[in-house]
């Protein structure tokens, strides 16, 4: 409901606006005034969602005390009230919200609280907008949550970290109760499991409401589902951005770079959950070949420099994938750069040896020497 404020100098036209404003559903009238002066000194202290002045007063016309009520009450929508339609372009230079022309009627208030309400939707949809961008969750590199305001959510227990860490990686599709017990569980006798779900799931609800992020876990059957609810993250557009067999040539460009900057990690980095081993593999195996792909099609237009970034970034996460160092031996070749060749394969040769101990594989050791050869 809008909270509204009436000036209007001639009194029987101010007892009728009271009367049809008062009967919108959507309006409730704090003051009404026939002396704009009155009206001038306890604007300030009302400050009404709307204000509707008459045009034409005595003393301090409409326009005038709307210059004054922008000074002093920023949130307040201007309407005027007007028996003559030129005064519409001079209403609309003191940010008028919108006029109406005498006799005041039950449609022209409607007309207005619709707009208003419009606004209203707008601003609450835009707030939570706002909100949703500030939700932070990360699940590459490590796993960390952050509410609208960007503080880091603490847990209640380890299994609600847990079990939210293992929804997000399933999200929006029902997992059972069941499977969801020996997952967390697996030492304990069934029914104590899923007694401990039970409490843990609730836990859990509680905290995503307390935070505020925005998400919500229901219960589907014999299971429960995690409704992400329009809150993104890294995890769930990575595997939105896999690149379509349709696209080809600067779309894919661009899909698998959105794909590649996603990556900061292993997934669930530093986390011990036995049941994330898969999903992990397969993420850092859709990474690296991404960021093959990504090398070798820069390399092939001659963009030495991406070529190279791209790959230093994927040996920054897997410094021994031999892809990755066979891909930048030959970028530095065809850029020229011989000294690096020598430079980079003595320091994988070092690395390899102390965290492999053995020898790297020997057809890397061929192209190093081809490269710095030719």
């Amino acid at each position: 409901m809008f909270s509204v404020v009436i000036v209007e100098d001639e009194k029987p036209i101010l007892e009728l606006m009271k009367v049809i404003v008062g009967r919108s559903p959507h309006c409730r009238i704090i003051g009404a005034f026939s002396n704009p002066l009155e009206a001038l000194e306890r604007l300030p202290e009302l400050r009404p969602d709307i204000a509707f002045l008459d045009v034409e007063m005595p003393k301090l016309s409409g326009l005038e005390l709307a210059r004054k009520l922008n000074e002093c009450c920023e949130g307040t929508r201007i309407v005027f009230t007007t028996a003559y339609k030129e005064y519409a372009l001079e209403a609309f230079r003191v940010y008028a919200f919108d006029y109406i022309l005498k006799p005041v009627t039950p449609a022209a208030i409607d007309r207005i609280t619709a707009r208003m309400l419009k606004e209203k939707a707008r601003m609450e949809s835009a707030a939570a907008a706002e909100t949703v961008q500030k939700i932070s969750i990360r699940c590459f590199g490590s796993f960390e949550v952050r509410g609208p305001k960007g503080e880091l959510v603490r847990w209640p227990t380890r299994k609600a970290e847990e079990l939210f860490a293992y929804l997000l990686c399933w999200p929006n599709q029902h997992t059972s109760k069941w499977i969801l017990a020996d997952l967390l569980w697996p030492e304990m006798n069934e029914e104590r499991a899923i007694h401990n779900l039970h409490n843990t799931v609730y836990r859990l609800k509680k905290l995503l409401k307390e935070q505020d992020i925005g998400m919500d876990v229901v219960k589907t059957g014999d299971g429960y589902l995690l409704k992400t609810l329009g809150i993104g993250y890294d995890l769930l557009e990575f595997r939105q951005s896999l690149p379509l067999p349709s696209e080809t040539g600067q779309a894919e460009a661009e899909r698998m770079e959105a794909l590649f900057s996603l990556y900061r990690g292993p997934l669930l980095d530093h986390k011990d959950y036995m049941w994330k081993v898969q999903l992990e593999e397969s993420c850092g195996k859709l990474f690296r070949t991404i960021g093959c792909r990504l090398a070798e099609r820069y390399l092939a237009e001659g963009d030495f420099n991406r070529a190279e970034q791209r790959l230093l970034t994927g040996l920054s996460h897997y410094p021994l994938e031999e892809e990755f160092h066979l891909l930048l031996l030959e970028v530095y070749a065809a850029s020229g750069k011989k000294e690096r060749i020598g430079r980079h394969f003595s320091l994988f040769e070092n690395r390899y040896r102390r965290e492999m101990g053995m020898e790297v594989p020997a057809e890397i050791s061929r192209k190093a020497r081809e490269y710095m050869e030719s």
